[in-house]
């Protein structure tokens, strides 16, 4: 374990801020293992004076950044993908470590992140923008567009560094400057990511304050982000409530904000789905991360006809699952991030029975595991209870049955997030009007596909509480771009828009 810890640059004590140096000059916190509630390392956090010294860096690094061509600025983000792919298994060990996600899926993490590099790398030559039809003679009407500032990536635990990759990537071939203030839960994986980052860019001759760390709690890192106008885009992933304050503070000074927040996915199962794979999906989008994705399914919603047969084949995957350490490669589900998870489990666990719901499995703190371990929850629920329509951050799975097909589609639209969703069914007629507009209403819709596990080329994100942010693929970089709408004249005379004739000044 020393020895990987060591690899990636991770000793007893570290300072908290980089922006080109290494510093910080607050209190010192510790990162804590939820596998056995170890001592990492400690780091020295941010104060208000470190963040206002970042930022100024931040902002000289962009000025001078967003002048490099843009491939050139892609040769950049392509060797960072080449060193994540060189450090993979350490910063995966590192990430299961602080994290407790099992080493597969701290693996994947990782993987990610040289896939958004590449496909940034790729993108670095197509920031192309338009040529349109102009109404005007010998003018010519076109959009292009501009690299947009400072950015501010605000991270959760349960990504630790596959988010900030698909905010960075995209934003550091735009010509972008990043500040990234990481969960608390987590910033040894943001600590070990930017060493990474600053020795890519000392040998690529970018300025290192590009990739900007800012390890500190919310109200003095974070607010140093949200707060100042020189930040004119904020991402951020984390709670509802997080998100409504951030977006009421960038809103308020007329910046962005780019809101990853909750989910509260179901899976509709119909009569005519292929049961094997739909277990498969459940099963992993209920247990992945230990229930802790934005994109955990939360909510299964299946026909009277095949409950049954559905909550059988559930009950024996949920009965043979293996809870243990993640460091260990036959471990299915490892612990959650903190106690608290655990209290909000055992919390729902006794809302579901008080509002009439049934426990069928799990929910069960496991000491002898450790503080931070928990058997899975699988309940039987109906719609209308309470704690059906709110994200609890933790491994709960709610079995719901429907008679009709749109009874279905109304109840999984029925609460207040709208990140992922899917459907597993063989009837053409039912997947295409979960498709429609009709439908699902949610930023993810799949079709005999879990809700968990999307690939990086599509955009991310979701509706209603969710945030409406999207990142990662597709066309996602403009957020992360200014648009300029420009018109050439190449004539000699002046004529106005919507044929509008006005007095000769002469």
């Amino acid at each position: 374990m020393l020895t990987f810890l060591h690899s990636l640059g991770i000793e007893g004590h570290h300072a908290g801020v980089f922006d080109g140096t290494w510093h910080g000059s607050g209190p010192e916190v510790a990162s804590v293992s939820p596998i056995d509630g170890r001592v990492i390392a400690r780091i020295q956090q941010a104060t208000a004076g470190d963040c206002k010294e970042a930022l100024a860096r931040a902002q000289e690094a962009f000025q001078a950044w967003r002048e490099v061509p843009a491939p050139v600025r892609g040769k950049t983000v392509r060797r960072i993908g080449n060193a994540l792919r060189a450090a993979k298994e350490d910063l995966a060990r590192l990430i299961t470590l602080e994290t407790g996600k099992i080493l597969a899926e701290a693996e994947g993490e990782v993987q990610e992140m040289i896939d958004i590099c590449d496909f940034a790398t790729g993108l670095s030559r197509q920031l192309h923008g338009l040529t349109i039809a102009s109404e005007r003679p010998a003018h010519r009407l076109m959009e292009q567009w501009h690299p947009l500032g400072p950015i501010g990536v605000i991270t959760a635990f349960n990504f630790p560094t596959a988010v900030w990759s698909w905010n960075a990537a995209l934003a550091a071939v735009c010509g972008d400057a990043v500040l990234w203030k990481p969960s608390h839960r987590a910033p040894l994986c943001a600590i070990a990511t930017t060493r990474l980052v600053e020795r890519v860019c000392k040998g690529t001759g970018a300025n290192p304050a590009i990739f900007t760390l800012l390890c500190g709690s919310g109200d003095i890192a974070g607010d140093a982000i949200v707060k100042d106008p020189r930040v004119p885009l904020v991402s951020a992933t984390g709670s509802c409530t997080m998100g409504r304050r951030i977006a009421a503070t960038v809103h308020a000074r007329l910046g962005r904000t780019l809101l990853e927040l909750g989910g509260n996915n179901a899976v509709i199962v119909t009569p005519t789905a292929d049961l094997d794979l739909a277990v498969r999906a459940i099963f992993f989008g209920a247990i992945g991360t230990a229930g802790q994705r934005c994109t955990t399914t939360r909510r299964v919603i299946v026909h009277e006809s095949i409950e049954t047969a559905l909550r059988e084949r559930l009950l024996k995957a949920y009965s043979s699952l293996r809870i243990g350490n993640p460091l260990d490669r036959s471990t299915v589900m490892g612990p959650v991030i903190h106690p608290d998870a655990v209290a909000a489990l055992m919390q729902a666990k006794r809302r579901i029975i008080d509002e009439g719901g049934e426990i069928l499995h799990g929910g069960e703190s496991l000491p002898l595991l450790g503080p931070c371990y928990v058997s899975p929850c699988l309940a039987r629920s109906h719609p209308d209870m309470p704690v059906v329509r709110e994200e609890v951050f933790a491994p709960l799975l709610h079995l719901l049955s429907y008679r009709d097909f749109e009874d279905a589609i109304a109840c999984q639209n029925a609460v207040p997030q709208g990140l992922s969703s899917a459907i597993f069914t063989n009837d053409f007629r039912e997947a295409e009007r979960f498709l429609s507009a009709r439908g699902s209403d949610c930023g993810i819709a799949n079709v005999n596909a879990g809700t968990s596990g999307a690939e990086i080329g599509g955009a991310f994100g979701g509706e209603k509480d969710t945030g409406g942010g999207r990142e990662s693929g597709s066309d996602a970089w403009k957020n992360y771009m200014r648009r300029q709408t420009s018109t050439l004249n190449h004539g000699t005379t002046l004529p106005l828009a919507q044929g509008i004739q006005f007095g000769d000044p002469s």
